[in-house]
């Protein structure tokens, strides 16, 4: 519970904190956001407030036992004295029995205290990451865009967890020792006041020479991480080109420039733990030289009690006990105050973690950004999709995802009910961004999106995107057994139900090969099958939920023509009757939708069926005509 058990006054030889080997750069946050952090994370802790009040009890009384028992030493020593014959032994044995005793009883409620530190920051944290985690799913499409994915998981991992350490460790830490400085410092005056200006000049030297020493190696910790990012990084991207690295003969190019990178991280970590290490022993040794100060000045002073030269009454007074105490006293003062650099550096820390936390948890919804751009904000009377027929009008839309860059021009499409559309076009002319539209992962700047002649800003975006059923470009697949992904947007199908989309797909015959048949677990993403097995599962997938329409983005990019072909017939007679939206770059595989929008510029140049197109010689027939040259 308290350093004053170890060597050199504790604390202050311990050398490095946690925050200097921080792997993520800490940022400054001002006083005023430290006060708001700080009233949350008090929020959480009074929800909890009994756990806080039993804290609080056992860590105070546990540190006053552990004070009161140097005052017994001391007075277990004063009872043998020289030169007066038989020694109380009674005594000695009652002083020795209670200073074991509060000892052990310290000890016990500290292990307690601990056990009670980490539950409650357990239960805090699980809060924290449960908002942290829910606030994620509720965040708009845009923020993602916005936001690398690495950055996201280490506030959920990185930042919670540091958290969750200051919260077990450093405000356990900072309030005992407050309680160990002030009742040492109150013990040390009650034995001899005038001792004490021993650490008026060896503390605040401890103190500035931590600060200096900390300012100077914080870069150096910084450094070693930026040079252990590079490193990894640079095997990250040499392991995942393995095939292109032996193809072009370039192993030894990479081994050369992976040892300048190794030599550079290694270097970084040198330079950081040398100078790092050198915390330790400096303090150490002004520690170790305010208690030979203490020894030394005691002892006169004990001489010269002893011979009557000092009188009782005098502050400098001392009995061998009081020396004793004093010494005891004076570690347990040395130790907490050194560290207390060290453990502000942590808060900090921790303050820069939470705050990170809590700007993503305050970060606005979906909703609550449409209430920013929009004057009527009433989302409880949206009304709620249902059976839709799937009759899909763009007017006169406009959009860009940044301002003054639009990529969307006075759009206008009108999709009757069951047509298959299929939306191509040059990169970037705006393919993609319309179906974010329809599916309100944005939404518009100007103009209006229909479904069945009702604006699709006065639907509830939950039961809107229920209407879609949408296949990526970008397979995505969990842990789980084949099955489990197939049915993953209709939790209630039936077997049955999940191989006749099997079989629909063309997936099937591959997924009764496997030993477990539909029971087979994917793991990481479907890493033990290829891609094209996973982009048939997602289409699969697709199959299954009873929505109106349909959404194919580059659905079919990863398997072969024939087998598109294939799913596309298959993916026609199951959408008999339902709108269904298809971008596709390969235009052979869209030449049987009932209506091609040809995107150009943000805007519809050319719309109609493929013979309609290709007779007119526009600007699709030059794409399609481009693909057979």
């Amino acid at each position: 519970m308290n350093n004053g058990g170890m060597p050199g006054g504790g604390g202050g030889g311990m050398g490095k904190s946690r925050s200097l080997n921080s792997a993520r750069p800490e940022e400054k946050i001002d006083s005023k956001t430290k006060s708001a952090v700080l009233r949350r994370l008090g929020k959480y802790m009074l929800e909890h407030i009994w756990y806080v009040v039993a804290a609080f009890f056992l860590m105070l009384v546990s540190n006053v036992l552990a004070l009161i028992a140097p005052k017994l030493s001391g007075a277990a020593i004063d009872v043998i004295k020289p030169g007066e014959g038989a020694v109380d032994m009674g005594s000695v044995i009652m002083y020795c029995v209670l200073l074991l005793v509060c000892y052990a009883v310290s000890a016990i409620m500290s292990y307690i205290l601990a056990v009670i530190m980490v539950k409650l920051s357990q239960k805090i944290i699980y809060t924290m990451r449960r908002q942290l985690f829910n606030r994620l799913t509720e965040l708009p499409v845009g923020y993602f865009d916005t936001h690398a994915t690495g950055d996201i998981i280490s506030h959920i991992s990185y930042d919670v967890d540091t958290v969750n350490a200051s919260l077990s460790h450093d405000l356990l830490q900072i309030c005992t020792s407050i309680v160990t400085v002030v009742g040492s410092l109150v013990m040390m005056l009650s034995i001899s006041p005038a001792l004490i200006l021993v650490f008026v000049v060896t503390v605040p030297v401890s103190i500035i020479f931590t600060k200096y020493k900390t300012k100077k190696i914080r870069p150096l910790f910084k450094k070693r991480s930026i040079k252990l990012g590079m490193l990894n990084g640079y095997a990250e991207e040499m392991l995942s080109g393995q095939r292109s690295i032996k193809v072009y003969g370039r192993e030894d190019v990479i081994t050369g420039r992976f040892d300048e990178r190794n030599k550079d991280a290694v270097d970084a970590y040198y330079d950081a733990d040398y100078h790092g290490a050198i915390i330790g022993p400096g303090v150490n040794f002004i520690n170790n030289f305010s208690m030979a100060l203490v020894i030394i000045l005691g002892g006169i002073c004990y001489m010269y009690s002893m011979n009557g030269v000092i009188a009782e009454a005098s502050i400098f007074f001392m009995t061998l006990g009081g020396v004793s105490a004093f010494v005891q006293y004076s570690r347990k003062f040395a130790g907490p105050i050194n560290e207390f650099a060290n453990i502000l550096s942590e808060l900090q820390s921790a303050m820069s973690a939470a705050e990170r936390v809590f700007r993503i948890i305050d970060e606005p919804d979906e909703d609550q950004l449409s209430a920013s751009r929009e004057q009527n904000n009433d989302y409880s009377g949206r009304k709620v999709a249902e059976n839709v027929n799937g009759h899909v009008q763009l007017q006169n839309v406009k959009f860009g995802y940044i301002p003054g860059k639009t990529i969307l021009h006075d759009l206008s499409i009108d999709v009757k009910p069951g047509s298959t559309v299929a939306i191509v076009g040059p990169t970037g002319a705006g393919k993609t961004t319309i179906i974010n539209l329809l599916m309100r992962f944005y939404d518009v700047n100007a103009g209006k999106i229909y479904v069945d002649g009702t604006e699709i800003r006065d639907f509830t975006r939950d039961s809107l995107r229920r209407s879609y059923t949408m296949v990526l470009q970008e397979t995505w697949l969990f842990g789980g057994t084949i099955a489990e992904n197939i049915s993953y947007g209709r939790s209630d199908a039936t077997m049955d139900e999940i191989i006749a989309a099997a079989k629909a797909a063309k997936i099937h015959s591959f997924i009764e090969a496997l030993p477990e048949g539909y029971n087979t677990v994917l793991t990481d993403d479907g890493i033990n099958i290829s891609k094209g097995q996973k982009q048939l599962i997602t289409i699969a997938r697709a199959m299954l939920p009873k929505s109106s329409m349909l959404i194919l983005d580059e659905a079919t990019s990863n398997v072969d023509s024939r087998t598109e072909i294939k799913i596309q017939e298959a993916m026609r007679s199951l959408m008999d009757g339902r709108t269904c939206f298809v971008i596709a770059h390969r235009l052979s595989t869209i030449q049987n939708a009932d209506i091609i929008l040809v995107v150009k510029d943000g805007n519809v140049i050319e719309q109609g069926n493929h013979e309609t197109l290709m007779a007119s010689g526009g600007f699709y027939s030059s794409l399609y005509n481009s693909q057979f040259s």
